[in-house]
């Protein structure tokens, strides 16, 4: 069984505007079951037979990579901060941190409408516009040519993290936060700042795997 990357942990942590301590930390993943999530995967759809991608093995959530699709909070989020580790127990895939999460299956009939941040391994931190959009200093030389930016279809949607190699090698734990308040979003990989965007398009929202 093709096992493309496991987490251990999901802390969500809610941020106070008026820079006090955070009030409340939770975990957003029991270890048990998927209880406060719901799985959108367009094959299961289709097919009966289809098996679920996300399992949960000795405490860790597995995804599987096959069949494509996403583990979406029941709930909706504002001004948080979220923390997870996670590692790639094989041969790394593609996988994100899709915050402000709304409208699902807005791209590709797949994807929920969301700004995603990157977990790929070699670009953890990127941001990916899905149907929303976000601002970043040095805009042209991160994301490309200004007539072609867009937040669907054939677009450029990829704005590059600030930094490389951050991650740990494949097969060890990363840790990532992403700190959502207000337009903004910023991002850290294993402590290092390596993303910061502001004028977010949305500012709360589910958050996706």
């Amino acid at each position: 069984m093709r096992i493309n990357h496991l987490i251990a942990f999901i802390l969500i942590s809610f941020v106070s505007l008026s820079g006090s301590a955070f009030a409340q930390t939770k975990s957003l993943f029991n270890g048990k079951d998927l209880k406060g999530w719901h799985i959108d995967v367009p094959e299961m759809d289709k097919d009966s037979n289809a098996k679920t991608p996300f399992i949960i093995r000795n405490g860790l959530l597995v995804s599987l990579g096959t069949p494509g699709g996403h583990l979406i909070t029941d709930s909706v989020f504002s001004n948080y901060k979220i923390e997870v580790q996670y590692r790639f127990a094989g041969k790394p895939g593609n996988c994100g941190l899709l915050v402000h999460a709304s409208t699902p299956r807005a791209l590709y009939g797949m994807f929920p409408k969301s700004v995603e941040v990157q977990i790929e391994h070699t670009n953890a931190g990127d941001f990916w516009c899905i149907e929303q959009d976000i601002t970043v200093p040095d805009m042209e030389s991160r994301r490309g040519e200004k007539s072609r930016w867009g937040i669907n279809g054939d677009k450029l949607r990829k704005i590059e993290r600030l930094v490389q190699n951050v991650e740990k090698p494949v097969g060890d734990w990363n840790k990532m936060v992403v700190e959502c308040k207000n337009d903004e979003v910023i991002v850290w990989v294993n402590d290092i700042l390596v993303n910061h965007g502001y004028k977010c398009t949305a500012s709360s929202g589910q958050i996706a795997l």
